[in-house]
């Protein structure tokens, strides 16, 4: 397995769930050409850019050639690693038909390839990062930004202190902030925004 404390920016839902399994990183979707409109993915990944470093895997295809020059633009040639995947023939199992370009995408392709091709960018083994204690979903919910009826409120307001995306699921918020701060770093954020809030 990989490790790399840069943000990994992919294409869709199905190639972070292939990288989790082989990469450890904070992994953001672009779900496609979505993200041209989607203002809030775009801060967070600009956001990612300037504190960590992105690695950008993309399908090898024209869209995923659009998606990384869009990248590079909206991160104003910010500290980003392309990884390239060989163009392979093929289709996905899950896919009735092979893509317009008829190679596979990334979510198809082996794992031994993408690390290679990781290894090719200069990502390898001996780039780890020391582990960091992860925020869980239990850490959420016993500080009230799960599973209570208020949750979703106090999420938004810690959001906009913490210089996040307001509109962010559960889910999602736990993602972006294992992106960018540790455990320890989270939870004296969490007290300083509550005695912010108390005050007023």
């Amino acid at each position: 397995m990989i490790k790399t404390d840069r943000v990994v920016i992919v294409e869709g839902k199905y190639d972070k769930i292939k990288l989790e399994n082989i990469i450890d990183a904070a992994i953001i979707p672009t779900n496609g050409f979505s993200l041209f409109k989607d203002k809030e993915k775009k801060a967070l990944i600009i956001r990612a850019a300037r504190e960590k470093g992105l690695i950008v895997l993309t399908d090898s295809d024209n869209a995923g050639n659009m998606i990384r020059a869009y990248l590079k633009k909206i991160c104003n040639n910010a500290d980003i690693i392309n990884v390239y995947v060989p163009e392979i023939i093929g289709k996905e199992r899950r896919k009735a038909k092979p893509s317009s370009a008829g190679t596979l995408g990334v979510e198809g392709i082996d794992d031994d390839i993408i690390l290679s091709a990781f290894k090719k960018s200069g990502i390898d083994a001996e780039k780890c990062r020391e582990a960091k204690q992860k925020i869980t979903k239990k850490d959420l919910y016993v500080l009230g930004l799960s599973g209570l009826n208020n949750s979703k409120k106090k999420r938004e307001e810690l959001s906009e202190y913490i210089d996040l995306p307001k509109n962010l699921s559960g889910s999602a918020f736990l993602d972006a902030v294992n992106t960018f701060y540790s455990k320890p770093q989270f939870e004296r954020l969490v007290q300083e925004w509550q005695a912010e809030a108390d005050k007023k």
